[in-house]
């Protein structure tokens, strides 16, 4: 399979479409992350099973707030992540970034799924 190169001196390293990674640094920022994270998202199922994921946790957020209930939030957690790695495992063919970068995977997550809902990303 392909890799995922990155300009040299632009703080990101070389990450094979498998998840391994040699020679890896830690993204120390988020803006040096993103680049990467979109790298390991370029199959459309994966980014809509993502899109999906995060849209139907954010109704059970909405859910949770308007009836003061607990467990919608955690149903939003399992089942976002749930949709996102089938995306990953049986899609992207990769390892989720959440297990290695799990607050920049995160802040990523949102930010695909508003770059989806506003044109930027192609659903």
């Amino acid at each position: 399979m392909s890799s995922a190169k990155f300009a040299k001196g632009s703080g990101l390293t070389r990450h094979s479409r498998e998840g391994n990674v040699s020679n890896e640094k830690p993204f120390r920022t988020f803006a040096d992350f993103y680049p990467f994270y979109l790298s390991e998202h370029t199959n459309r199922i994966s980014r809509r099973l993502h899109f999906f994921g995060t849209s139907i946790a954010v109704a059970l957020l909405i859910t949770a707030l308007a009836t003061r209930l607990w467990w919608p939030v955690a149903v939003a957690l399992i089942q976002g992540y749930a949709l996102a790695w089938v995306g990953h495992f049986f899609f992207e063919h990769n390892k989720p970034a959440t297990f290695r970068y799990p607050r920049f995977s995160f802040t990523g997550d949102w930010r695909l799924w508003w770059e989806i809902l506003t044109g930027k990303v192609r659903f």
